[in-house]
């Protein structure tokens, strides 16, 4: 028996034209990231900025060598929608001002400090699925094979730019986060490797600078150096 494949009907074929729609032949949605900010990285990310809808895990060689300076202008936009921003069981206090000079908006800004692990696991996951909140940044600590799952569900039903910090250990295992970069200080900038993605090879470290990572509209005031990084992201505890 002879088998044709017929035309698609013309509503399909409607459809199909619409820039909206992902047709899965890249593995990513063109255009569903949230910009960075760095437009050279924007340029590698498979959805062209951070994964909505997905984890992004960070692995840092060390804390505190810029790694919350790569995030600040997506949460300081993101801040000043209509969800929330939060943040789980952050090592320091956050730096008000450092955080009000690059525009973050305060008032939709949240910190939460979990008693235990299982209480942080679970505070994170709820934040993820809310659907309340724009971006979740994390710092959850040892996790296994089943949280990582269940963290990737919340945040893909929530909808939301769920950011884990993790320790540069947890390279050595795998997860099911959407992207995956691993940080190393490079020239007082970031020397970004790109462990893993969605939809798109890794390919070569990317470089960003010092001055890349630095908010060109902000002030500074009276010498004082409210930039993101060990010992000024934070306020003393």
């Amino acid at each position: 028996m002879n088998h044709t494949l017929s035309r698609p009907e013309p509503r399909l074929d409607h459809l199909l034209a619409r820039p909206d729609l992902w047709q899965g032949r890249d593995g990513a949605r063109p255009g569903n990231g949230e910009p960075s900010g760095f437009a050279e990285l924007d340029a590698r990310l498979a959805g062209g900025g951070w994964p909505r809808g997905a984890l992004t895990e960070l692995l840092p060689e060390r804390a505190g060598i810029g790694e919350l300076r790569l995030l600040m202008p997506a949460i300081a936009r993101l801040s000043r929608g209509p969800r929330w921003v939060t943040w789980i069981d952050p090592p320091y206090v956050p730096h008000a001002a450092g955080l009000h000079a690059w525009g973050v908006d305060l008032a939709h800004t949240l910190v939460v400090h979990p008693r235990d692990p299982q209480e942080r696991l679970w505070a994170l996951e709820q934040a993820l699925g809310s659907g309340t909140c724009a971006a979740v940044l994390a710092w959850p600590g040892r996790l296994d094979g089943r949280a990582l799952r269940r963290l990737q569900l919340a945040a893909e039903s929530g909808d939301c730019v769920g950011v884990l910090l993790r320790h540069r250990d947890a390279r050595a295992t795998p997860s099911p986060a959407a992207l995956r970069l691993g940080l190393t200080s490079h020239r007082g900038g970031l020397e970004i490797e790109l462990l893993k993605q969605r939809g798109r090879r890794a390919g070569e470290p990317l470089q960003l600078p010092a001055a890349a990572l630095f908010d060109p509209g902000r002030q500074r005031r009276d010498g004082a150096d409210l930039s993101l990084g060990q010992g000024v992201d934070w306020a003393a505890t």
